[in-house]
């Protein structure tokens, strides 16, 4: 059946089941083909999940093109190295593809999904049709005080990110994907910024995060967790910018007034080793649990278990811990910046100042006691947060959104299916 308007989706990353970039390029392409038919460039190694889960729910107006580049220019790529380079030679790639198929469907409108970063490029702006570049991210930064806490192996990641960053800014095929973006989606302020720094004329901040609402009625029914210890809970990838430093200082606080606490972080990474070290010198090791990387089914049931989620990463674009953490009920206390920052409100979490890593350290330690000592408190928070989660964030929803996005770009009246190409002054 074939609805609204022809959209090509550009989501390099996309895969249904998943979290993060995978699962945002699989709901926005399922949710725009709610109103519109699609015609969704991949990657071929996505072709497996995607086609099981077709068998599942169908999507008769999705096209799937599924791309990779040849062996030959894809055997260096392992994990993550080589990914900048080879997402970058890939976007390149897919737009003679994308351009032939154009001159048969002329489309509508062409929307750039995944990757969500403002530093790479999508070639597809060069096409006819509208342009619409994210939701992307990528412009957080913590400031130069945290450092010190980062080790050796932090900073060197932060100069080469802030490099690759200033260098982007000046290539020629970034500012040429902004000038031609009728629209660019910014995830959080900062990279609003940075998108207008580049040339994007107009700029609005739109979060990609949404969870289905079956997803969100499963969350609903964790109860609320009373009782002792009081449990707090971490969950992501062990890495320098997710802050988790800080929240063990922060607890080492709490530990020593309020006593009967319990620390739980739950995933993996490059700087478990070190955490765990520095509970050992905080003398709170004890209290303090590293659980590694776990299915969702045991992540879930330890948030159940749990009382208060802390989140104090320093340059997240996105926050699908606050969002999980709100729909589950629980508080959450994170840091005044990037995403997670514009995910939750003063009614559903703690927002820290992260000035300096002192005064982050200060607040989180501050926000914790406070709620531990406080059931009440945590209750009204996780209400608030379950109510947000169901009035914001249920992906069927963003259906609605988009299509009002769409009509404002082609400057079509809404609920019209007039000649959008003909409204939006293209040929």
């Amino acid at each position: 059946m074939k609805t609204g308007l022809k959209v090509l989706v550009s989501a390099y990353s996309c895969q249904p089941g998943h979290g993060s970039e995978p699962g945002v390029g699989w709901d926005w392409i399922r949710q725009i083909a709610r109103f519109h038919e699609v015609w969704a460039i991949t990657r071929a190694n996505n072709r497996g999940p995607i086609e099981k889960a077709l068998i599942r729910e169908p999507l008769p107006n999705v096209h799937f093109i599924y791309f990779d580049l040849p062996a030959w220019a894809r055997f260096w790529k392992r994990g993550s190295r080589g990914v900048a380079l080879y997402y970058y030679l890939w976007q390149a790639a897919i737009y003679p593809i994308a351009r032939r198929i154009d001159r048969s469907e002329s489309f509508d409108l062409v929307h750039h999904v995944t990757f969500g970063k403002y530093w790479a490029p999508s070639f597809l702006c060069l096409l006819d049709a509208p342009f619409i570049w994210g939701p992307v991210g990528g412009g957080e930064s913590a400031p130069g005080s945290f450092w010190d806490g980062y080790g050796w192996r932090g900073c060197l990641y932060e100069c080469s990110r802030n490099l690759a960053r200033r260098l982007s800014e000046f290539d020629p095929f970034i500012r040429m994907t902004a000038r031609k973006a009728c629209l660019g989606l910014a995830k959080t302020p900062e990279t609003a910024k940075r998108m207008e720094r580049v040339g994007c004329r107009s700029v609005k901040i739109y979060s990609e995060i949404s969870l289905p609402r079956e997803e969100i009625a499963a969350l609903t029914l964790i109860p609320q967790h009373r009782g002792t210890p009081v449990r707090f809970i971490s969950t992501g990838r062990l890495l320098h910018w997710k802050g988790f430093h800080l929240a063990l200082e922060a607890f080492a606080r709490i530990k020593r007034q309020f006593g009967d606490v319990q620390y739980t972080l739950v995933g993996d990474g490059p700087e478990r080793l070190r955490l765990e070290r520095l509970a050992e010198r905080l003398s709170i090791a004890d209290r303090v649990k590293f659980l590694g990387a776990v299915p969702r089914s045991e992540a879930l049931a330890q948030l159940a278990a749990s009382d208060i989620v802390l989140h104090p990463s320093l340059h997240d674009s996105s926050g699908w811990v606050c969002i999980e953490a709100m729909a589950a009920g629980r508080p959450i206390v994170c840091l005044d910046c990037g995403g997670p920052a514009q995910q939750v409100t003063d009614d559903t979490a703690i927002k820290v100042s992260a000035a300096t890593g002192a005064a982050a350290v200060d607040g989180l330690s501050s926000a914790i006691l406070r709620l531990a000592r406080d059931p009440d408190l945590r209750q009204r928070l996780g209400d608030a947060g379950r109510r947000r989660v169901a009035q914001e964030f249920a992906s069927e929803s963003r259906a609605t959104t988009l299509a009002a996005i769409y009509e404002e770009v082609l400057d079509v009246p809404s609920g019209s299916a007039l000649d959008v190409r003909k409204a939006a002054g293209t040929s």
